[in-house]
């Protein structure tokens, strides 16, 4: 099924959750956009909405059905650009959001795509290999139509470098010949880029220190708490450990522990990568109560789970003088308020976790010309890129007297509207 911009009335109603949020935010800079924003509008409707139906034949022989999205936010500017995510929350809103954000993002880096963002409806921990390799492929068949010239995906919760390479292969087996700048995060025997599994943590990493510096914070001395222990957080974590920080606390989707003195980060990936998930680390105490997390001594804390995270209910008990959202929207409209009043700085997700995409972006460029770039090389261009893009929204926050977050998305709302506006309306 799929239902076109004409059928999205429903828009136009009252929002809540991501979607509700990331127009919350549209709003906000509304008024920073002088003539463009006469195409406001642009932003609040995605171009494209998709709800597919994923039957597979399980192992076995029963015939078991998934709900699969696709949302095409904006192209504006390229392609749309952003991940598939398999998680059993999955919904329309979310998708909407995550697409919307990436349009946000890419335009912010300044990256010639646009936005947009897929997912699928269950856990895929509780499937087999096969059984999700099934659902990957009848997904990409599915929503074959947008693939390639209209959505490049990518991984995203749930996903890796594997389902990257069945999507590839389906849609290359489709059409009959081999196309690896369909997808990015590939493995790298198959067209993918070094460095892009690193990619969105080490820009967390970049975006920290340059902000930490901004408050004189010393990064080698600060303590730091992350939410999210996979390649965001855990990679975060890993290069600020090595940088002299202390992770003071972490926690993913099982338990939350503490060390106060600082977690042996490398001993604490090991063990997460061997028992699923941090719970019963002995370096460390730990809780059953969620909510602790939030209220831990830290000057950095780093959201890397998932969205709607810090909300009016857990913001006051933040203690940081820095929050980096690795995670998309993890702070609601209402948290950052409560934040700017307790003069917390947020460095905003369309900034912060933009590593991933701009190391995609240097994928698709390679596939595209087949020549590949050294570890080092995406390493420095990443750097450079995560700098240049935070300096200038530092510059216009402090300019205007707004949060990041404004400014933030008064670069890429600008950037797209301008786009939108010379290209005009057809027919």
């Amino acid at each position: 099924m799929s239902i076109e911009q004409g059928n999205l009335s429903y828009l136009n109603t009252p929002a809540v959750g991501p979607w509700g949020d990331y127009l919350k935010q549209i709003d906000r800079v509304a008024p920073y956009l002088g003539s463009l924003s006469r195409w406001i509008e642009t932003l609040k409707r995605p171009k494209r909405v998709m709800m597919v139906d994923v039957p597979i034949k399980r192992d076995d022989g029963t015939i078991t059905h998934f709900e699969g999205f696709s949302v095409v936010h904006n192209n504006s500017r390229g392609p749309g650009k952003g991940g598939i995510r398999y998680h059993p929350d999955v919904s329309m809103p979310e998708v909407m959001a995550l697409s919307a954000w990436m349009t946000i993002k890419n335009a912010a880096l300044n990256l010639p795509f646009g936005g947009a963002k897929g997912g699928i409806r269950f856990n895929p921990g509780e499937y087999s290999t096969g059984e999700v390799e099934r659902i990957t492929r009848r997904y990409t068949s599915e929503v074959n139509i947008v693939l390639g010239e209209q959505w490049i995906p990518a991984p995203d919760l749930g996903t890796s470098a594997r389902e990257m390479a069945w999507l590839m292969d389906t849609f290359s087996m489709n059409r009959g010949h081999t196309d690896y700048a369909v997808v990015t995060g590939k493995p790298v025997s198959l067209g993918g880029s070094l460095g892009r599994q690193e990619g969105t943590g080490r820009g967390v990493y970049v975006v920290t220190c340059e902000a930490a510096a901004k408050l004189g914070i010393d990064v080698s001395q600060a303590k730091v708490a992350v939410q999210g222990f996979g390649n965001v957080g855990g990679i975060a974590a890993k290069l600020l450990h090595e940088h002299g920080a202390k992770i003071v606390a972490v926690q993913d989707h099982k338990a939350t522990v503490f060390n106060d003195k600082g977690l042996d980060i490398p001993t604490l990936i090991r063990y997460a990568s061997l028992n699923g998930s941090v719970a019963g680390f002995k370096e460390a105490s730990e809780t059953a109560d969620r909510g602790a997390f939030w209220g831990v001594d830290c000057d950095i804390m780093i959201p890397a789970a998932l969205e709607q995270q810090i909300t009016r209910e857990n913001a006051g008990s933040i203690r940081a003088q820095l929050v980096v959202e690795g995670a998309n929207g993890p702070t609601t409209p209402e948290a950052d308020d409560i934040l700017s009043d307790k003069g917390v700085l947020v460095v905003p997700d369309v900034i912060a976790n933009a590593g991933g995409v701009t190391v995609s972006y240097f994928e698709y460029s390679q596939a595209q010309q087949s020549y590949w770039l050294t570890d080092e090389e995406i390493g420095a261009r990443l750097t450079r890129s995560m700098r240049e893009a935070f300096g200038g929204v530092w510059a216009i926050s402090k300019e205007k007297g707004i949060s990041l977050r404004t400014a933030a998305f008064i670069v890429g709302c600008t950037r797209v509207l301008e786009a939108r506006d010379m290209r005009g309306l057809y027919p």
